[in-house]
């Protein structure tokens, strides 16, 4: 770790770690700054508008980015939209999955199928790639008059006082100085805002493996693999799915490290020949994208630092393997929202932020990281060795069970927190409160054991 008092004026450090800000309970929130117009911040700026606060949004790119990219939302991300007023239209232009989640070998044999038949609709997986719910979002933030995007706006430096944070931006129009009562870096896993921060240290490991995430329309329902499928296997691992309701497909799959993108551009129709069912060539598909990329478990030592926070990407990392990464962060943004509207409407003072930072970090040590982790680790084992030894696949006759499946999915529910059930007594909250007591009551999530959020994670 870091020292801080390195990176940045001591009385930050002192100010902000012993949390002796000068505290003025009458005094609403005037405006918050987010840096970074992805998925996670342009959710948090909605949430925050949609409650009177005024926002700002500054993005480096000129554009929100609209690529096809994989996006599933499993319940806690779903509850984030709905909140958002974003749910209804979610739907109507993307699509609830029906089918259930199956693992495959690379020949396409069937290992195992939970049947999804009994899980309530709103509970069930959500899929609209990131390019079109960014649209959405901001098709919402144009219609607020307290919300603003700035395209073009990168950040280069930042400070903070008792009173306000502020970040030096480069415009179009030279350098300019924004300031907010807090500052939210939603900057992605480069985050200027967290880098500054913490400087280049972000605590975690890189694995191994190398991803090839592809973007492609080809049918694979005709060959009875429904809305996709994993591969278990340690050189062709997989995932297959139905990213759009036109047809297109994400399928990411496991490559050698190492290549140049060209490489992996030629390796990819001996690929796909090999991993989806009916041994294409390329002239059986129209490929869209091809993204070579590593991946990351990854966490940074703490999600606030007096008026900086940080969410989604920007605080932590894990794998793609069952969604948690954007779900992460979805749940994220909620709750700093909760934490952000409580100062706002006087009912709690700062000190709740030093509870999003611990009660998230929480989240990713205890469930994100381990959870995900073990979500690849299923897919790079020998599928026999795995069908007679792995204590997800040693339930499989289970997974027929409609009931069993439907219980089965509550257990990712366990990485929702309700702040509000903080408010009003930030400043007496024991550190070593549990921090997810409160999703089944409160967010209407239903908790489970160890074991179920396991499988359940796999499954989203």
């Amino acid at each position: 770790m870091i020292c801080t008092c390195l990176l940045f004026p001591r009385h930050w450090q002192r100010g902000f770690a012993e949390n002796d800000f000068e505290r003025n309970k009458a005094m609403a929130i005037s405006k918050i700054i987010i840096v970074g117009a992805g998925p996670s911040g342009c959710v948090l700026a909605l949430l925050l508008a949609n409650a009177g606060i005024n926002v700002e949004l500054l993005e480096a790119s000129d554009r929100l980015d609209d690529s096809p990219r994989a996006s599933f939302y499993p319940w806690p991300a779903v509850y984030e939209l709905q909140r958002a007023g974003l749910l209804p239209e979610v739907r109507e232009r993307g699509y609830v999955v029906s089918d259930g989640v199956s693992w495959r070998k690379v020949d396409g044999t069937l290992l195992a199928r939970m049947d999804v038949s009994a899980v309530p609709y709103d509970r069930r997986l959500h899929g609209l790639p990131l390019g079109k719910l960014l649209q959405l979002t901001r098709e919402h933030l144009d219609r607020r008059s307290n919300a603003k995007i700035r395209y073009l706006h990168k950040v280069t430096k930042i400070d903070q006082s008792e009173e306000s944070a502020r970040v030096f931006v480069d415009t179009p129009d030279g350098e300019q100085v924004f300031s907010a009562d807090y500052i939210v870096g939603c900057d992605g896993a480069n985050s200027i805002i967290r880098r500054k921060l913490f400087g280049e240290e972000f605590p975690g490991r890189t694995w191994d493996q190398q991803i090839v995430a592809t973007n492609v329309y080809y049918d694979v329902s005709k060959h009875g693999w429904g809305q996709g499928a994993f591969i278990v296997d340690p050189e062709y691992f997989c995932l297959v799915a139905l990213l759009q309701p036109d047809g297109l497909m994400r399928v990411s799959y496991g490559e050698t490290p190492g290549l140049t993108r060209e490489e992996y551009i030629a390796r990819q129709p001996e690929k796909f020949r090999k991993i989806l069912p009916g041994s294409p060539g390329p002239e059986d598909y129209k490929l869209v994208t091809l993204n070579p990329y590593k991946i990351h478990q990854r966490c940074a030592d703490s999600f606030r630092v007096g008026r900086f926070l940080l969410a989604a990407d920007a605080a932590h990392l894990c794998n793609p393997f069952g969604g948690l990464g954007l779900t992460g962060g979805l749940v994220d943004v909620g709750n700093l929202f909760d934490c952000l509207n409580g100062i706002h409407q006087d009912l709690a003072d700062d000190s709740i932020l030093d509870r999003y930072s611990k009660v998230r970090r929480d989240m990713w040590f205890n469930i994100i990281d381990p959870v995900s982790s073990q979500n690849l680790r299923h897919l790079l084992q020998d599928p026999d060795v795995a069908m007679k030894e792995d204590p997800l696949f040693l339930q499989r006759d289970k997974f027929s069970d409609p009931e069993f499946v439907a219980k089965l999915v509550t257990g990712i529910n366990d990485i929702m927190h309700d702040f509000t059930k903080e408010y009003n007594q930030s400043t007496t909250t024991p550190a070593d409160v549990p921090v997810n007591k409160v999703a089944a009551d409160n967010l209407n999530g239903v908790t489970a054991s160890a074991d179920e959020s396991l499988l359940q994670t796999t499954v989203s």
